[in-house]
Parts: structure tokens; sequence; C-alpha cells
């Protein structure tokens, strides 16, 4: 990832924000452990929400046919998640499980992978992270049903407002046979729930 260029006049504009919100929380931006900050946070925000570079759908274009005929459930469960609360911009971390019905095409298991991280590098909300990426599978690969669940700690819960470090958040977006298919959902929700969580 190329780092942000500190001659671009949107750059110098994030570091003298950063500034102006180190002097808003009470602190001296110009001491010495202050210095530099402005520069990394920058840096820091450009990786946080590289998402906006990319194209989501991007890593779902290659698909290969030679499965033998395989028309069962494909499951990618415990993706590491990592994003922010659009609403404070704070992080919220946890795991995707991703699981789609082949429809004669397959996809590489590592672009299911992407696909997450490419939405969960964006400011997000929980539910539309979810909506987003199960949307994503099923308008590039139209397979037979689409299946993702994220369960997630948010920080904006967990160390301000009501302060519940121990609480998750699960949601769910189900398509096509996943969702009209009461065995085939079932089987999914067996499946992820013998994986190990956080």
């Amino acid at each position: 990832m190329i780092d942000p260029d500190p001659n671009d006049p949107t750059v110098r504009e994030a570091m003298a924000a950063v500034r102006c919100l180190l002097k808003y929380a009470g602190e001296n931006p110009d001491r010495e452990g202050l210095l530099d900050t402005p520069k990394r946070v920058v840096k820091a925000m450009h990786e946080h929400f590289a998402g906006y570079a990319q194209d989501p759908k991007e890593p779902l274009s290659k698909t290969f046919t030679e499965i033998a005929g395989y028309d069962e459930m494909v499951l990618l469960s415990d993706i590491e998640l990592h994003s922010h609360c659009e609403h404070h911009m704070v992080p919220f971390v946890g795991k995707a499980h991703v699981a789609y019905i082949p429809n004669g095409s397959v996809v590489g298991l590592s672009k299911l992978a992407k696909v997450v991280e490419i939405y969960a590098k964006r400011l997000q909300v929980q539910e539309k992270l979810t909506a987003q990426i199960a949307e994503a599978i099923q308008s590039s690969l139209k397979p037979r049903g689409v299946a993702v669940v994220i369960q997630a700690r948010h920080y904006c819960m967990c160390y301000r407002g009501v302060q519940q470090p121990l609480a998750w958040t699960t949601t769910s977006k189900l398509t096509g046979e996943f969702l009209d298919n009461s065995s085939t959902r079932a089987e999914f929700f067996k499946l992820i729930s013998m994986t190990k969580t956080y």
C-alpha cells in the first residue's frame, strides 16, 4: 500500500485536523511525543479505510467451472474482521462466516475473505456490512443462495456509553436456498456453531 503523499493538500488538511483534535482533547500537539502523531494518524486512516479505493466485486470476477458437478454448500468461517463504526469512528472487531451454494462455478476461497475485507475497510454499521457482502456475492456469482453471519464487539459500546465490554452483536443475511430451505439453513448454522469464536 502506498503511503499518503504529504504534499497532497487533502493530506495536509487531514493532518491539521488531527492537530485540532489533539488540542480539543486537552493536549499540546507540539510536545515531543505528539509531533509525528498527525502523520501517523493519517497513515493509519489510509490503511483503515483502504476499501473505498477498491471494488469489492473485482475479486469475484474470476470463477472456475471444473468442479465435477459440485453443488453443495461452500463455507468459509471465522474470517477475521476489523472495521470502524460510522457513528463514532471507533473499531468493531469480530468474525464473519460466509457461505454460498454454487450454480455451476466456484470462486477462489481467498476471494470471499477479500470481499469481507474491502467492505470492512470503510466506515460501517454492522447491519449494512452484512448485507453488502451478501449482495456482492449474490450479484457476482449468481449462486443458488448466500449466507453471511457477522459476530462482532463494538468499542463504541464497550468503552463508552453503556459500557458493555462483553456484549456481542450478531447479524445475518440469507438469500436463495438458505432463506427458502429450512434444512439448508439449519446445516449452515450448525456448521458455524462448530467453529471457535473469540
